[in-house]
């Protein structure tokens, strides 16, 4: 605070209060000034300008060794005389304990070793008291205390050990990785904190950057394969290097990592293999590999064949990196027995950095001996043979002959068969000596133009040794088939067509097939008169047209042509056959549309083939058969039944399972079947009574009697079916039960006076029923 002063009758200059500030501190005096009045002036003035304390920092050097507290600095007020009335205090960070304070004098000392890499500065707060009264005389000032800083913390490297990698061969200089190095001085306050990096061990291979850290390569023949790791040890130096630094080291690991630099190289310069020569298309012979000394993918190469791939091939193993030679084509001991086939081996993935150190291949030669094994005859030539023969060849003759010979060095004999398989019909032979193929049957080349048939060949002593060769014989057309026209052909013209007009054109099939083509001749062959109305023009290939000659044609008189046409072949011999063509006079109108023919069905029936009237006439035979069958079975059906209905009118059979009502129940059939024949009264019981005539009863029984005769004779004449009767059965119940049997045979204990004697003539059947009604006759009869 700037002083100010005041000039009275009296002037009272205020003691100065000066603070002291030790070390690297200073201070501002602060003045009291007072003016007193006097004499004759009348007044008196006094004036204090107030104290004010300003700060600077407080220094004390760290890792202080010494056995006393160490001095820091003084505080002090102007307001102090020296009377031992004002007491000093300190508060804040450390006061007390690691920071003390004269009370009297102000002097400040601490009383701990400090650290400055732990704690920089401190911040405290200054005040001056009165001693008696305690209270404050200036206000409350802060000020700091800093630590100085001395060298004592060297650089550490908090991220080692450090690992970094660097491609082989690379050139001088190639950066590789940075290490850096912290130093926990003050980096503001000397040099302490400064640091400089050097390489202890490995500085053959690697250098570092003083200032930066940078390991860079030192030579460029750095190789993998020699050597593919480095271990480094870097040491930072504080005080920029200067003697007295202190220093740290750590340990840097360097990876060579790998560059495609090495050809694939193989062990050997010669393999040798076996492999039979029946081995099939195929088959692997055997395995070879070239080393690479890279690793990666920088070893991964392709194997190829430069000589001796006509019989072998070569593939490559991705799993193994082998090269594998395999049969390419059927081998052959008897054409050749050992090959030697050249395998190469190339890098897949090049480096173009390193192509002039050399060529990435190399090569190796694969010796394969092929040993022998038996093998089946081969014909010659091996695709099979083609032999032609006339279809008109006697039988006998040789048509041809087929070779095939023992391809082991013993050359076996072989003998000859046809695959009977394709040449059922047994067409041709051949001789199993020579194989020469004779014709067994004549030939027709328009049924079959080729025959394939297979030949098989096997040695004499070894019939397991066999192979076979396809024969296509083909069948020579010779002219032994004459022209014929295309179709039965059929024409109209009109009464009124002009000369010249055409008529119809005309074609010619021939089935044989010449050499140089067909040539047909065409010739009218019909009688003077007719050629007088048409003429023929020969086209000159396989056809001729027909046309009129003259005018004129009357319907009424002549209504149908019948123009025979001679076709001759060309080849020899010559060949002819006659066609008819059929035309038909026909009226027109006026623009020559054809309005009707006479005669129609004549002319329909010329018209048709006697085939087609054959098979007409067989129609209509079948048909009239058909209608006669059917009209025979509805007669028969009809009178078979009215035989069924008639029969049934008379039969009922019907069987009981349960107790009926005894002979008066007629519920359990129908009689009106047997009352509406004769339309006769029904026979009444024996216990009827006496009341009826004898005479009529007589007479209605045998009515009923007659009947049941006929029925009985024929049923006995037809042995398959059971006689026509009313069979019931009656079951007793027992001697306990009230009620009376109902058994119709308690009436021979009767008086009944009717006779059943004429049972016994109805045949076997009756026989045991006749036994219950009239057993004395059956006696009578057993005698």
């Amino acid at each position: 605070m700037a002083p100010s002063w005041t000039v009275g009758a009296g002037t009272l200059l205020a003691a100065l209060g000066l603070f002291s500030c030790c070390s690297f501190g200073w201070c501002e005096a602060s003045r009291t000034s007072s003016s007193i009045s006097g004499g004759d002036q009348g007044a008196s003035s006094l004036e204090r300008v107030k104290r004010g304390w300003v700060w600077n920092q407080f220094f004390v050097v760290e890792e202080y060794t010494g056995t006393e507290p160490l001095y820091v600095g003084k505080i002090h007020t102007d307001s102090d005389e020296g009377e031992g009335n004002i007491k000093y205090t300190i508060s804040g960070e450390g006061a007390g304990t690691i920071f003390i304070i004269d009370e009297l004098t102000g002097d400040i000392h601490a009383t701990e070793r400090l650290d400055r890499e732990e704690k920089a500065f401190y911040t405290l707060r200054a005040q001056a008291r009165d001693r008696l009264s305690n209270g404050p005389l200036e206000p409350e000032s802060e000020f700091v205390i800093k630590v100085q800083d001395i060298n004592d913390s060297e650089p550490k490297f908090l991220e080692g050990p450090y690992i970094g990698s660097v491609a082989e061969l690379s050139p001088i200089g190639t950066s590789v990785m940075k290490v850096t190095a912290l130093d926990a001085d003050d980096p503001t306050y000397g040099s302490s904190a400064r640091v400089v990096y050097s390489v202890l061990d490995g500085e053959k291979f690697f250098t570092v950057d003083r200032h930066t850290g940078i390991i860079m390569t030192a030579v460029a023949d750095l190789d993998r394969e020699t050597q593919d790791r480095y271990e480094l040890v870097v040491k930072a130096t504080d005080m920029a290097g200067q003697m007295g630094g202190l220093s740290g080291s750590t340990t840097v690991t360097i990876v060579i990592t790998d560059v495609n630099d090495n050809p694939p190289r193989f062990p050997q310069k010669m393999y040798q293999f076996s492999v039979s020569e029946g081995a099939a298309v195929g088959t692997p012979v055997g395995r070879v590999i070239a080393t690479d000394a890279d690793m990666g993918e920088n070893t991964d190469m392709n194997y190829l064949i430069t000589e001796g791939g006509e019989l072998f091939k070569v593939t490559t193993d991705v799993e193994t990196q082998e090269a594998v030679v395999a049969i390419k084509k059927t081998l052959d001991f008897e054409s050749k027995r050992t090959h030697n086939v050249v395998v190469e081996a190339v890098n897949k993935h090049v480096d173009p950095r390193f192509v002039d150190l050399g060529s990435f291949r190399d090569q190796t030669i694969v010796r394969v001996s092929v040993s022998d094994i038996d093998e089946p005859p081969i014909f010659q030539p091996p695709e099979g043979a083609i032999i032609e023969v006339k279809e008109d060849t006697k039988v006998g003759t040789q048509v041809g002959i087929v070779t095939a010979r023992d391809p082991d060095e013993k050359r076996k004999p072989v003998r000859f068969s046809i695959d009977r398989t394709t040449d059922q019909e047994m067409i041709f032979h051949i001789d199993p000596d020579t194989g020469a193929i004779t014709l067994g049957k004549i030939l027709d080349r328009e049924t079959a133009g080729w025959h394939n048939i297979t030949v098989k060949a096997v040695e004499a002593d070894n019939h397991t040794m066999e192979s076979h060769s396809a024969v296509s014989i083909r069948i020579l057309d010779v002219n032994d088939n004459p022209p014929e026209l295309a179709t039965p052909y059929e024409a109209s013209i009109c009464e009124d067509a002009e000369p010249g007009k055409l008529i119809h054109t005309i074609s010619v099939v021939d089935r044989d097939e010449p050499q140089s083509g067909h040539r047909f001749y065409f010739t009218l062959q019909s009688p003077p008169s007719s050629n007088q109305h048409f003429t023929l023009w020969d086209v000159k290939d396989t056809t001729a047209s027909i046309r009129t000659q003259r005018t004129g044609f009357n319907r009424h008189e002549q209504n149908v042509y019948f123009l025979p046409i001679l076709v001759v072949d060309s080849e020899p011999p010559s060949l002819s056959s006659t066609g008819t063509l059929t035309i038909h006079v026909c009226g027109c109108d006026t623009e020559g549309a054809i309005q009707s023919c006479n005669a129609t069905a004549y002319v329909m029936s010329a018209a048709l083939s006697p085939g087609a009237l054959i098979a007409l006439l067989v129609c209509m035979l079948i048909l009239i058969v058909l209608v006669l069958l059917i009209l025979t079975l509805k007669r028969h059906r009809k009178g078979q039944r009215m035989a069924e209905d008639e029969e049934d009118m008379r039969d009922n059979v019907i069987k009981y399972n349960d107790e009926g009502g005894g002979e008066q129940d007629t519920q359990a059939y129908d009689m009106s079947a047997l009352r509406n024949l004769y339309d006769f009264p029904e026979a009444k019981s024996c216990d009827s009574g006496p009341d009826i005539p004898a005479a009529t009863a007589a007479a209605d029984f045998s009515l009923f009697k007659g009947y049941i005769r006929k029925k009985v004779e024929q049923a006995d004449a037809d042995l398959s079916v059971p006689p026509y009767d009313s069979f019931q059965t009656y079951a007793f119940e027992g001697t306990s039960s009230p009620a009376l049997s109902l058994s119709s045979i308690h009436t021979l204990s009767t008086t009944s006076e009717q006779d059943f004697s004429y049972l016994s003539d109805w045949g076997p059947r009756f026989r045991q029923l006749a036994g219950y009604y009239a057993p004395g006759n059956l006696e009578e009869e057993g005698s």
